[in-house]
């Protein structure tokens, strides 16, 4: 029971890592530096806050390592309660890693555009600008494509969660229902035009939210209850 404790703790550990580097580098960050759609504006502020952004890029270093361990110790304490799902689980979150990490690389091309490599090449300051917006537009394309993944990982996981009561079932109905949010986002982007403009958008995700921030904490600090192993 002390190792099934000790493993929940560790994997809400990690979750708290994955969902507060997350934050910071996927949503304050931008929101600092990339407020502007003038690429100017944007080439200011990313000089002006340069320590941030590079911050911003260790954080999301640090973000996917988490994530890259976070399903392993999940599947230490789900896989009882279903051995293919967890494994499913396992496979589809850390298929994402290798994205999001070569993504990152979109974000160090910037820091070499406004470094001594631009003049080098001797851009313009209006060439160093775009190719700026050019890298930005490339990270979040790759972002985008990276939610898919980040979004079936939850439906095996939530079912496991349901399944187990190691955490509270509705959580993993949260995270089941997550999953169908971000199909619905990617989908609903890639294919509707101007469905960011569809006044519903902004609930889509909140069951991924609520699902992920709740089993987070709960990990963290209550634990995972123990029950007995069912039939796979």
């Amino acid at each position: 029971m002390a190792s099934n404790a000790a493993t929940a703790r560790i994997a809400g550990l990690l979750y708290l890592i994955v969902v507060a580097t997350g934050i910071f580098s996927l949503a304050w960050v931008p929101s600092v530096i990339e407020a502007s759609d003038d690429p100017a504006t944007v080439v200011a502020a990313i000089r002006e806050h340069e320590t941030l952004f590079r911050l911003g890029i260790a954080a999301g270093y640090l973000c996917y390592t988490a994530f890259l361990i976070l399903p392993l110790a999940l599947y230490r304490l789900l896989a009882p309660y279903g051995r293919t799902a967890a494994a499913l689980m396992v496979a589809l979150a850390v298929a994402s890693v290798p994205m999001s990490f070569g993504n990152l690389v979109h974000r160090i091309d910037i820091l070499s555009l406004l470094g001594e490599e631009a003049s080098l090449r001797g851009l313009s300051a209006a060439d160093v600008n775009l190719q700026v917006m050019v890298a930005l537009e490339h990270y979040w394309n790759g972002i985008f494509a990276s939610k898919i993944l980040w979004g079936l990982w939850l439906l095996p996981f939530g079912w496991l969660v349901v399944r187990s009561a190691a955490i509270p079932r509705v959580l993993g109905v949260l995270l089941m229902a997550g999953c169908f949010g971000y199909l619905i986002a990617f989908f609903g982007r890639l294919l509707v035009p101007g469905y960011s403009e569809l006044p519903f958008i902004g609930y889509v995700s909140m069951p991924a939210t609520l699902g992920e921030i709740g089993s987070c904490l709960w990990l963290l600090v209550m634990g995972a209850r123990e029950r007995e192993a069912v039939a796979h």
